[in-house]
This record gives C-alpha cells, sequence and structure tokens, in this order.
C-alpha cells in the first residue's frame, strides 16, 4: 500500500487521516500530543516528528494552516523535506496563497521532491466523507501519483494549471466568495434579530429561497445559536483567524494583479474585528455577535 504521511492533524487534517487510514498506509504527525492520540485511534500511525511521519521517497500531504506551518513541518527541525529525499512528493492542501506556493517548489527540488498544489474545500465533515472540492495545480508524474490520494478526499477534483500556485489561485477565488457570503449572513441574521424576527426561523426560511446561499444554511444556525449561548460561544467548526489569514491573501492577490475587490475588503474588516476582539479561536460564525451582540458579551 500507499505510504501516506499526514502533516497537521487538526480540523482538517484529523478527518483527512482517517479518511485516507482506510485505502493507505497512514502516519500523521501534530504539534498537539492530543491530536496525535486522536489520529491513533482512526488507524493512523502517530509520529514524534514530520521527519518520523515521512517514508523515503515516500508522500507527504500538508494539511496545517499558513505558509509559516508548513515551512515548519518541512524545514524546520526534524522537517519532512529532507526525510522525503529524492523521489519524494508533497500534498499541499492548505491554503497559503499563490507566491507562497510557487516559492515552495524550488525549495522542496532541492532535495528531490516535487510538489503538487491541491488546496481543498468542504470543511472537517466533508472531508471525513471523502466530499472535498480539490483544485489542484501540478502536471506529470507528481500529480499522477498525487492522484489516487485525491480521488480519496474528493467528489470533486478539478486540474486548474500545471504549476504550484495555480491551485492556490483558484482557492483564493473561492475563499473570497466564501468570506464575503459569510459577512452577508452575518449582517443578515443580526438584521433580523434588530428587527425582532427569530434568527433560527429566518435562516431556516431563507435558505429555501432565492437568497439562500450554502454558508447562510451552514453559518447561519450557529449564528443564530451564538444569541442564545453565553458570551455567544458555539462549537468551534471552523475558527475565525482562518478568515482573518484568507481575507488577507485574498486582498493581496487583488492588489497584485490590480483588480478592485470591495465587498471582499469589506468583508475583511469584520474578520480583522474578530481578531482586536480576541475572537480568533472561536468559530467564524460568531462574527455576527460584533453586529449585534450575545448576552454577556
Amino acid at each position: 500500500m500507499t505510504d501516506v504521511a499526514v502533516l497537521g492533524l487538526g480540523a482538517m487534517g484529523l478527518p483527512t487521516a482517517a479518511r485516507l487510514a482506510g485505502a493507505f498506509t497512514v502516519s500523521g504527525f501534530d504539534v498537539s500530543a492530543q491530536r496525535r492520540s486522536l489520529a491513533e485511534g482512526s488507524g493512523v500511525r502517530s509520529a514524534a516528528s514530520p521527519a518520523g511521519a515521512v517514508v523515503a521517497g515516500g508522500i507527504a500531504l500538508l494539511a496545517v494552516r499558513d505558509e509559516a506551518q508548513v515551512r515548519a513541518a518541512l524545514f524546520g527541525a526534524d522537517g519532512a523535506a529532507a526525510a522525503l529525499g529524492t523521489g519524494g512528493l508533497v500534498v499541499l492542501t492548505s491554503t497559503i496563497g499563490p507566491a507562497a506556493a510557487r516559492a515552495l517548489a524550488p525549495d522542496l527540488r532541492q532535495h528531490g521532491v516535487a510538489l503538487v498544489d491541491a488546496p481543498v474545500s468542504g470543511g472537517p465533515a466533508r472531508a471525513a466523507e471523502g466530499d472535498l472540492l480539490v483544485v489542484v495545480g501540478g502536471c506529470g508524474e507528481a500529480l499522477d501519483r498525487a492522484r489516487p490520494v485525491l480521488d480519496r478526499l474528493a467528489s470533486t477534483l478539478a486540474v486548474v494549471g500545471e504549476h504550484p500556485g495555480d491551485g492556490q489561485s483558484m482557492k483564493t477565488v473561492n475563499q473570497l466568495l466564501a468570506g464575503v457570503h459569510i459577512a452577508a449572513a452575518a449582517e443578515a441574521v443580526a438584521l433580523a434579530r434588530g428587527l425582532g424576527l427569530d434568527p433560527a426561523t429566518v435562516v431556516e426560511t431563507l435558505s429555501a429561497g432565492a437568497a439562500g446561499s450554502f454558508m447562510l444554511a451552514d453559518r447561519g444556525p450557529r449564528m443564530a445559536a451564538a444569541y442564545a449561548a453565553p458570551a455567544g460561544d458555539v462549537e468551534v467548526r471552523s475558527r475565525l483567524d482562518i478568515f482573518v489569514k484568507d481575507m488577507g491573501i485574498v486582498t493581496d492577490a487583488g492588489r497584485t494583479a490590480r483588480v478592485p475587490l470591495p465587498l471582499a475588503a469589506a468583508a475583511q474588516q469584520l474578520y480583522l474585528l474578530g481578531h482586536a476582539a480576541g475572537m480568533d479561536a472561536r468559530d467564524d460564525s460568531s462574527v455576527v455577535t460584533l453586529l449585534s451582540p450575545a448576552p454577556g458579551t
């Protein structure tokens, strides 16, 4: 069986590793011992370092938060790149932006390691079911080797370009839409509450009509729940600081391409307000409480 190391066992990495363990020999690493223990319960061999998770010439799938964590996992102390060595392959599912992915490729080549840029979208539940959207920048033998792993995770796999950075570019457009839709849903739910309507009823009703969106249907119930929860706390399925990072990538891409992004910029400010309010580790749906505070806030 193909050996796959999953580096990063967080909200997306853990269900990804568990899904792959049904078809491949999977090892996993995370800086959190608790996450490593959870992975072992899902049939994943736990490793004490990124280097210890990979085999020479094998595949390492990156599912960490940002560029800094990607580089630490690959090139830091006990990093995976040197241990993978010639013939190794990195599958980058993290969202780090086009420029960062393009810069990563030559650094990996110095170790004889190829890169397939394959950011994912869909969330933890869909990762566990193999129901993700995967957008890929890659070609040739590297893509052929990565495809069985990606096919195990994806219900939709789109090769959008041949080079690292191409997948990240498509994911950047995806995150523009996702980030704006969450912000719009938050405004709608907050307005409904301000008008004396029941937020849960509003979400259920409008999700069935032309104003509906995936984000309204997915985040809306948690936004409604935030008003009933102490200090607006709800189950964390997607941390707010992910969209602080991702909307930064979006607006940076707009500046680079000289494309005005007024809606993305406005949405970014809402996530930055959440960051300033100390909400990084809370669910991104909690931004609704910035617009219409929950009891106890």
